[in-house]
């Protein structure tokens, strides 16, 4: 197959750059942040006691379970009905509304911001089972390391724009006379304008899909999850995917639950102020471009798994650091090297599998396969990070417990390159 057109490759990738903004602002600084200073460390949510910034994690992992189950369903669907564009056009709406409502949640509408969040992240990996799916379809596989890489590049360069104007908003704040929460809250609601705004440019310069069957027999849920069984029983018969999909299911709990609880750690460990974590933020995401363009670079010359290998070691002191680390400016450096293969490993990841799954049509009961994979893991890496820090009353031991995924994911990474050399 040859590459679609720049122009279609930009307009799929614009949509790294509408639904980044969510991941940035939302999960990753400005609602963790703010969620923190809005609520009591120790609260009531359903009848039962949490921490604060447990409640956070556990809301967060609750998202990604319902994303894990139903996903499965709605992309088969999507790939025997030819309807992935709807089906991302939907979980846009959702995601971007929500993040809208999300300006209305202070301390005492608990349960709106909550339950606005989990919905905001449903809409956010919902959409991009069906966005990731069309990579294969747009891509030759020898363009789909770049074209990945320039999707993420795009995310982070979107994202930081709009984190920029939600710091200045946060700095204005004052001498405007404005509640401090306000700026906070309008940030969210940039979020959602721009997440739906810029996402119309991907829905129009994107292909329709083609179905993969010509008839349908039978109701969507039964096609849904007999599309699911053919991609498991697919995956089993390939020896290298399957030990990747392994290693990733465990490297993705730790990459993703550091990324997803950083800011509560700085905010939780070192005091640090808001406008100093929004700003590291900044930085980690300034970073992650010029790191996701190297090691894509470094993949075409030494090898995916290779690369993928190289970077887990890194991750691994990266945790060991966080366990350790005492002052700011320890954090501010952990964060530049983070940084640094944020988006290098979640390009690489999504190039790889893209690489390694077989020639087909049903691209996004694959991708929705591979993103099953990343959600289940999230979720038990979040709900293991939340729990070691309510039984135990220190967040460094959650970073540190971390360690034990990224080393299990490099041992099934590291058999996946011996099966690949094998040529088996």
């Amino acid at each position: 197959m040859k590459t679609a057109s720049k122009k279609v490759i930009n307009g799929w990738a614009m949509y790294d750059w509408a639904n980044s903004v969510y991941n940035l602002v939302i999960t990753t600084t400005f609602f963790p942040i703010y969620f923190l200073a809005v609520t009591d460390e120790h609260l009531t949510f359903l009848g039962m006691k949490f921490l604060n910034s447990a409640l956070y994690s556990y809301a967060t992992a609750v998202a990604f379970l319902i994303v894990a189950f139903t996903s499965p369903i709605l992309s088969s669907i999507a790939d025997t009905r030819g309807n992935k564009k709807n089906f991302l056009k939907f979980f846009t709406l959702i995601g971007s509304l929500s993040c809208c409502t999300l300006f209305f949640f202070d301390h005492n509408s608990l349960a709106l911001g909550v339950f606005a969040f989990i919905l905001a992240t449903i809409g956010y990996c919902g959409g991009l089972v069906f966005y990731n799916s069309y990579l294969p379809e747009i891509a030759a596989p020898e363009d789909r390391d770049t074209v990945s890489a320039k999707g993420f590049s795009m995310g982070y360069i979107g994202s930081v724009i709009l984190q920029l104007l939600g710091f200045a908003l946060v700095l204005m704040a004052e001498p405007l006379g404005w509640d401090g929460g306000l700026p906070v809250r309008i940030t969210f609601l940039l979020v959602g304008i721009w997440w739906l705004g810029f996402a119309q440019i991907t829905f129009k310069r994107l292909p329709d899909s083609i179905a993969s069957k010509d008839a349908h027999k039978g109701k969507a849920i039964t096609d849904g999850f007999k599309e699911l069984r053919k991609v498991f029983a697919q995956v089993k018969q390939m020896p290298v995917l399957k030990r990747f999909l392994r290693g990733f299911f465990f490297y993705s709990m730790g990459v993703q639950t550091v990324m997803l609880a950083a800011a509560i750690f700085g905010d939780k460990v070192l005091k640090l102020p808001s406008s100093n974590l929004i700003f590291t933020i900044v930085i980690i995401q300034l970073v992650a471009i010029p790191g996701a363009w190297l090691i894509a670079k470094l993949s075409g010359i030494f090898g995916n798994l290779r690369v993928l290998i190289a970077v887990i070691l890194f991750w691994i002191l990266i945790c060991i650091a966080g366990y350790l680390m005492t002052t700011a400016i320890h954090f501010y450096c952990l964060a530049t090297a983070v940084g640094l293969v944020m988006g290098g490993i979640q390009s690489l990841s999504r190039s790889t599998y893209a690489k390694l799954m077989p020639e087909t049509t049903d691209t996004a009961s694959f991708f929705s396969y591979y993103d099953v994979t990343e959600k289940i893991s999230i979720v038990i890496g979040m709900f293991t990070f939340a729990y070691i820090e309510d039984v135990t009353g220190n967040i460094r031991f959650s970073v540190l417990a971390l360690v034990i995924f990224f080393l299990i994911g490099l041992i099934w990474t590291y058999s996946a390159l011996k099966k690949q050399k094998q040529g088996v």
